[in-house]
C-alpha cells in the first residue's frame, strides 16, 4: 500500500515492489507447507535449487532480476546472497536430521557450497558462508534464541546505520578511507545521492524507480544500474521514513517468527544466520532486486518457522 501511495501523483512504478511482495509470500508459504511435511528434505532441496541458480548465473544472468539490476556489482552480490541461502539451508538440514549420516552428509554439503563461493563470487561471499556455518556450529550448543537473535538484528542495524554513516560522510577520515576502499568511490556516490533524495522528500520520498532518473551519478553512469546498491538507502530515497520503517519491519517480523517456531533452536538459528547474512549483503548491495534472492530468503524463513506433521518428522 505504501508503495502505490509513494508513487501517486508521479511517475514512479510501484510494480516492482509489488512483485517483490508477492515473490515473498509464495515462497514463505511454500516454505510452511513444504517444512511440515519434509523437515530435513525441504532445507536439502532449498540449498541445492540455490547452488544451482547461482552456477547457472555465473557466466551469464541471475534470473528475475529487476530492471537495472544486471551490472557487474549488483550480479555478484546476488551470487553471493544465493550461495548463502545454499550454505544456510544445508546448515538447517543438517541441525533438523535425526540420524548421525544425515547430519555429516549435511555439514559437507554446506563446506562445499561455502566453497565455491570461492569459485562463483568472492572471498567477502566465501567468509559470509563460512560465518554462516560457524553460526549454525555454535547453535548446536544454544537453547535460548532470543538473545541470539536480538544480536542478529542488532548487526544488521549497526551495518544499516554503517552505510548511512558512510553516506553522510561522518566517519573518521581514518575509518572512511579503509571502508570506501572496498566499496569503490562510486558507490559511496550513490549512497550520497540517495541520502541526498531522501532529504528531499523525508516522508513520501520520490517515488518507487525513481532513484536511477535522478541520481546524478545514475544519469552519468548508465551502466551501473538505476539502484544505489542499498537498499535501507533506497528505500530511504524511493519511499521515505515510512519505507524503512516497513522494511525493517519485514525483518524483524522474520526474526520474531524464528523466535516463535515450534522448530529445535539450532534449525531456527542457523536459519537467522542465513537471512541476518543475506541482510547485511542487501545494506551494500541490490542483492533484494532478484527474484531468486526474495524468494529464496522467504523459502528459507517458511521453513524454519513450520510446524512439522508426524507424517513429516517420520519422513
Amino acid at each position: 500500500m505504501w508503495s502505490l501511495v509513494s508513487a501517486a501523483g508521479r511517475d514512479g512504478r510501484p510494480e516492482g515492489v509489488l512483485l517483490a511482495v508477492f515473490a515473498v509470500t509464495a515462497g514463505y508459504a511454500c516454505g510452511r507447507i513444504s517444512g511440515s511435511l519434509l523437515p530435513v528434505g525441504g532445507f536439502v532441496v532449498t540449498a541445492s535449487g540455490a547452488l544451482a541458480v547461482a552456477v547457472a548465473s555465473h557466466d551469464g544472468v541471475v534470473p528475475g532480476a529487476a530492471a537495472g539490476a544486471v551490472t557487474p556489482l549488483g550480479q555478484t552480490g546476488a551470487v553471493a546472497a544465493l550461495l548463502v541461502l545454499g550454505t544456510g539451508a544445508a546448515c538447517c538440514a543438517a541441525s533438523a536430521a535425526r540420524a548421525a549420516g544425515g547430519r555429516t552428509a549435511s555439514r559437507l554439503f554446506a563446506l562445499a557450497v561455502a566453497c565455491s563461493a570461492l569459485a562463483l563470487a568472492s572471498v567477502p561471499a566465501f567468509a559470509a558462508c563460512a560465518t554462516v556455518m560457524l553460526c549454525s556450529l555454535a547453535a548446536a550448543r544454544l537453547r535460548r534464541r532470543t538473545a541470539v537473535l536480538a544480536a542478529l538484528a542488532l548487526t544488521t542495524g549497526l551495518v544499516a546505520g554503517a552505510t548511512w554513516a558512510v553516506a553522510e560522510d561522518a566517519l573518521p577520515s581514518g575509518l572512511a578511507t579503509s571502508v570506501e576502499a572496498p566499496l569503490t568511490v562510486h558507490r559511496v556516490e550513490l549512497w550520497r545521492d540517495a541520502v541526498t533524495l531522501a532529504r528531499q522528500e523525508p516522508v513520501r520520498g520520490v517515488g518507487p524507480a525513481r532513484f536511477g532518473r535522478l541520481s546524478p551519478t545514475s544519469v552519468q553512469s548508465p551502466a551501473s544500474g538505476n539502484k544505489p546498491h542499498s537498499a535501507p538507502l533506497q528505500q530511504a530515497a524511493e519511499q521515505g521514513v515510512v519505507g524503512v520503517a516497513l522494511l525493517a519491519a519485514v525483518f524483524g517480523w522474520i526474526l520474531y517468527g524464528l523466535r516463535r517456531s515450534p522448530r529445535p533452536a539450532p534449525v531456527t538459528l542457523s536459519a537467522a544466520a542465513a537471512l541476518t547474512a543475506v541482510a547485511v549483503l542487501a545494506c551494500v548491495g541490490n542483492v533484494l532486486s532478484f527474484a531468486p534472492v526474495t524468494t529464496g530468503a522467504a523459502l528459507l524463513a517458511g521453513l524454519a518457522t513450520a510446524r512439522t506433521t508426524r507424517e513429516g518428522q517420520d519422513l
